[in-house]
């Protein structure tokens, strides 16, 4: 009597894992097309139960992405307060709509520039990637140009428009979180967090917050200069008001930045909102266990997740449209750490 084949004879012959032949007699999502079909060739040989294609995943061409997630120095992403849920949102948006998603880290620098590839950029095991939180530079451009398979970034930049991406519009929103303190009657505003020559979103935040002062006829800015990671602004903060004492409010580059700066001037012996006032952004869990509770730029991270599988899902099934980017709109959430400026206050200052 002839021997039953098994999973496992099949997989030896054809020098594969037990789990990609499972997979592929199981119709499930994260094996290329190429080794499929030697799998559903070997199982049809053999007269080997497959469970039938169905006709959504048969004519599905997005079913396997794989996610390249920045990695900054001593800070893991599901431990970043703002790429965690990014990275939520694209977890969900997959497991809903059946798609398999492999992950790899990114070493950056400082700067988040790669310092190292991780072998899912040389491997066609996917059929489109989405990179996430990086700047895609000429290594990478090299890679990706050999490559079939689509990408798309989230918040993630390149030289080149050769990428649809996904990005919070990082420019309005500081614009407008600035004009918010405008509008309370703050005439000396500080900015806490970035450098010159930043990643392209930290600059844009910065671009923002000297355009509303410009466009406000105030032409006295002040700038605490530091790179993210190497400080979060403790003593930046407290340099920068000892220096200008004149300041009555801030803008912080991020939530994080934000509660070291109001840590800073409570250290000074100050309040917050009554004798600085402080604005964050991105809104992260960070702005609600503040103390104060810090008002800040509501980005929605979890959409921007979401909204990166779509687009990615549009791009494999429609390789000839033009390049898109699809821009996430941050809006400002009020709480406890802005106060209006009294007028005495002022006319003192001015």
């Amino acid at each position: 009597m002839k021997e039953k084949i098994r999973i496992a004879d099949i997989a030896q012959e054809l020098g594969v894992s037990v789990s990609t032949v499972s997979l592929v007699l199981n119709n499930r999502p994260g094996v290329s097309e190429e080794t499929r079909d030697r799998v559903l060739a070997a199982a049809q040989k053999y007269n080997y139960p497959a469970k039938p294609a169905n006709s959504s995943n048969k004519n599905r061409l997005l079913n396997t992405i794989g996610m390249i997630v920045k990695t900054d120095p001593d800070l893991l992403p599901m431990a970043n307060p703002f790429y965690s849920k990014v990275i939520a949102g694209i977890e969900e948006s997959c497991r809903r709509n059946g798609i398999n998603l492999l992950f790899a880290m990114l070493p950056v620098d400082e700067n988040s520039r790669p310092v190292d590839i991780p072998n899912l950029l040389y491997e066609d095991i996917a059929d489109g990637l989405l990179m996430v939180g990086t700047f895609v530079d000429e290594t990478i451009l090299s890679l990706a140009s050999k490559k079939r398979s689509p990408i798309v970034l989230v918040d993630g930049y390149s030289k080149t428009d050769n990428y649809d991406s996904v990005v919070s519009d990082n420019f309005h929103a500081a614009y407008q979180a600035v004009e918010y303190l405008i509008a309370k009657g703050h005439r000396h505003i500080g900015l806490i967090g970035s450098e010159a020559c930043c990643y392209p979103s930290l600059r844009d935040r910065r671009n923002g917050y000297l355009r509303a002062l410009k466009e406000h006829n105030i032409n006295q800015s002040y700038v605490a200069n530091f790179n993210l990671l190497h400080s979060k602004g403790h003593d930046e903060t407290i340099r920068l008001l000892e220096e200008n004492p004149q300041i009555t409010s801030l803008f912080c580059i991020n939530d994080d930045v934000a509660v070291t700066a109001i840590r800073a001037i409570q250290s000074m012996g100050k309040s917050v909102p009554e004798d600085i006032s402080v604005v964050g952004y991105d809104d992260t869990y960070l702005a609600t266990n503040s103390h104060p509770c810090l008002t800040t730029m509501h980005v929605d991270t979890t959409a921007m997740g979401q909204a990166a599988v779509s687009l990615l899902s549009l791009r494999v099934s429609n390789p000839e449209f033009a390049r898109m980017t699809l821009t996430i709109n941050p809006y400002l959430v009020e709480r406890q750490s802005v106060s209006v400026l009294q007028t005495s206050k002022m006319v003192v200052l001015n």
